[in-house]
């Protein structure tokens, strides 16, 4: 049996977001017992060059959402990138498994071959279906998704490969 384009993508990225859920209210709770002001956690980055946990966040929403929304043929839910507490991040994960949750496999499924375009100030990017989910949307949401976990695990969070992996 062969791996479906839909296999390969909504499962994978619902499963993400979930423990990249639980990982921030790990976070939280780990600033209410510290009495770490939350936006100390939620402004913290590896390096000066990189973006904070917030933007890590957002990316890999932005991520999942585009790539079910191109993948399927939908337009991309559009997030105004205000959150600026673990509850508005929470609810940004929410919406974005809510609108993964609505793409069936009959949308995604057949895609490996369709034409997907990306445009960036002053660069234009031309994908197959299956190269923009293999080569370009996963390890970016998995960059983002890892980068989060390495931003909290740098400031003391006690988390672990198996809360980035989660339990099956």
């Amino acid at each position: 049996m062969s791996l479906s384009m839909y296999s390969a993508s909504i499962p994978v990225l619902l499963r993400m977001l979930g423990n990249l859920s639980a990982i921030l209210h790990k976070a939280e709770a780990y600033a209410a017992e510290r009495k770490i002001e939350p936006s100390v956690l939620l402004n913290a980055r590896l390096a000066p060059d990189m973006l904070p946990l917030v933007s890590q966040v957002q990316i890999a929403s932005d991520n999942a959402k585009g790539c079910a929304a191109r993948l399927a043929g939908l337009d991309i839910p559009s997030y105004a990138d205000t959150e600026s507490s673990f509850a508005e991040l929470q609810a940004r994960i929410a919406k974005t498994q809510a609108f993964l949750g609505s793409v069936t496999a009959a949308q995604v499924d057949g895609s490996e071959g369709k034409s997907i375009t990306l445009n960036f100030p002053g660069m234009e990017l031309k994908f197959s279906g299956q190269d923009y989910l293999l080569n370009f949307v996963l390890p970016n949401f998995y960059f983002h998704v890892t980068t989060a976990y390495a931003i909290l695990r740098h400031s003391g969070l006690d988390i672990g490969k198996m809360d980035f992996l989660g339990r099956p």
